[in-house]
């Protein structure tokens, strides 16, 4: 059965069912099962299970979850501690990630727990890098709970398609303190039409959710031990303004200039480079630096068409490119450029656009 005809009958659904399609924005990614893969459009199933770049991006919202179980929430719950027992939230502008006082190796195995419990598959699992990533999962929860679902159930579910995908991203990092930061990012994909006909769709890139990744935070704190109770408290805390970033040229290099610390930017430069699709194959904190590698379009025909876009068309035989994005800091200030493999600083129009597309997340 073609989309346009799977629209129609979810339509109809709809329109026969006098219940809504959400009840308070659930989440329910439950339709992997073990040993299967998640059911994705064909162009999302030719994505590298190794990603380089494919650029995002609102999947289902946690703001209206968070509404609903903070109706009544009191000034002093607001303020609460962002500290409970081991376990903390931090939080930067619209970055949110924990800080957990075990060692990464004590924290893998309950966070991977975390996603095979949430119903997900796990396409990167790499704990020598820190890496977690799931594979493409549908939020089945934004579907219609209607009287044809729940009558023809398995039968008729294939039908139906929300006409989104997210998958996440985890990272584990030591910090200094011997403790362990824990960051979750999201990356979403819509499907849609490419005509006025409506016969024809294509899935495209969507914004990050970053409330979504502040709920997923609060539920591995849950995994790791905080009560739901003190999660939610703890998560519903205001955000904190973000420090200003702009573009600019330093020597003739562009550059990324945020105005604070190293701590705080090495932070949200890694979340940046994880929501963007960034591979990061390794990283060198005490250098301030993330090597990361980009192939260029046309040499992977399972790269998504975001960066084939924004990097123009590439010959078939270009080989991957590798780069350093370097962090370094004088007191309360930083700097983010790029450099080659070699390590020499980057000014090619490709260094330009990379720190763009960071500097569109950070901001």
């Amino acid at each position: 059965m073609n989309h346009t005809a799977r629209l129609g009958l979810l339509g109809l659904a709809m329109a026969l069912s006098a219940c809504s399609v959400l009840d308070g924005d659930k989440i329910d990614y439950k339709s992997a099962t073990q040993g299967s893969t998640l059911e994705v459009p064909p162009d999302l199933t030719q994505l590298s299970r190794d990603n380089r770049y494919a650029v995002p991006g609102s999947a289902v919202s946690a703001a209206a979850f968070q509404a609903g179980q903070n109706t009544k929430t009191s000034a002093a719950a607001t303020a609460a501690a962002s500290k409970i027992g081991d376990v903390r939230i931090e939080r930067n502008g619209n970055q949110r990630w924990l800080v957990i006082d075990r060692p990464a190796d004590k924290l893998w195995e309950p966070v991977r727990e975390f996603w095979i419990e949430s119903g997900f598959n796990l396409a990167v699992d790499q704990p020598d890098l820190g890496i977690l990533e799931t594979d493409w999962a549908e939020n089945r929860a934004k579907l219609p709970q209607d009287v044809i679902r729940s009558t023809l159930g398995k039968v008729f579910e294939s039908l139906y398609s929300t006409g989104e995908r997210d998958k996440f991203r985890t990272r584990l990092e030591r910090n200094a303190n011997g403790g362990t930061d824990i960051y979750v990012t999201h990356r979403g994909m819509v499907e849609v039409y490419t005509n006025t006909s409506k016969d024809n769709t294509i899935w495209q890139p969507r914004a990050a959710d970053p409330e979504l990744e502040t709920e997923f935070l609060r539920r591995i704190m849950v995994k790791l031990g905080v009560s739901q109770e003190q999660s939610k408290a703890v998560a519903a805390a205001p955000a904190l303004k973000a420090a200003t970033v702009r573009m600019a040229t330093e020597n003739n290099v562009p550059v990324v200039q945020m105005d604070e610390g190293f701590d705080r930017a090495w932070r949200r430069v890694g979340l940046a480079l994880d929501r963007t699709g960034f591979t990061v194959e390794d990283r060198n904190r005490n250098e301030g630096l993330y090597f990361v590698r980009y192939v260029a379009p046309g040499t992977d025909k399972k790269e998504p068409g975001f960066f084939s876009k924004l990097f123009g068309v590439g010959s078939a035989a270009t080989p991957p490119l590798k780069y350093r994005v370097v962090v370094r800091s004088q007191g309360e200030t930083t700097a983010v450029s790029v450099l080659n493999e070699a390590g020499a600083p980057e000014s090619s129009a490709n260094a330009e656009r990379i720190l763009r597309v960071l500097a569109d997340d950070l901001k």
